[in-house]
């Protein structure tokens, strides 16, 4: 599962030719969660506030790279590009 960014402790990920909607993973610690790209909400796990506000605001500012990035790890020649972090 490539890393696409890392900030503040938190690890974003996404899967080779993952499944509908378009999604992506976070980690925080003992913490997980999958967020949908379109809507930057938790579609399963959870996170602690802080952190939620950070992802959420974070795949707002990226939600046109995380498409992408969904795509092109969807086809058939996987590969994905990383996305700025928060700072």
């Amino acid at each position: 599962m490539p890393e696409i960014s890392r900030f503040f402790g938190i690890i974003i990920k996404m899967f080779f030719k993952d499944h509908s909607p378009p999604h992506f993973h976070v980690e925080f610690g003992e913490f997980r969660a999958i967020f949908n790209i379109q809507s930057q909400e938790i579609m399963e796990g959870n996170l602690p506030s802080k952190q939620l506000k950070l992802v959420q605001a974070w795949a707002v500012i990226h939600e046109e790279e995380l498409m992408k990035n969904f795509n092109l790890l969807s086809s058939d020649s996987p590969t994905w590009n990383k996305i700025e972090p928060l700072r």
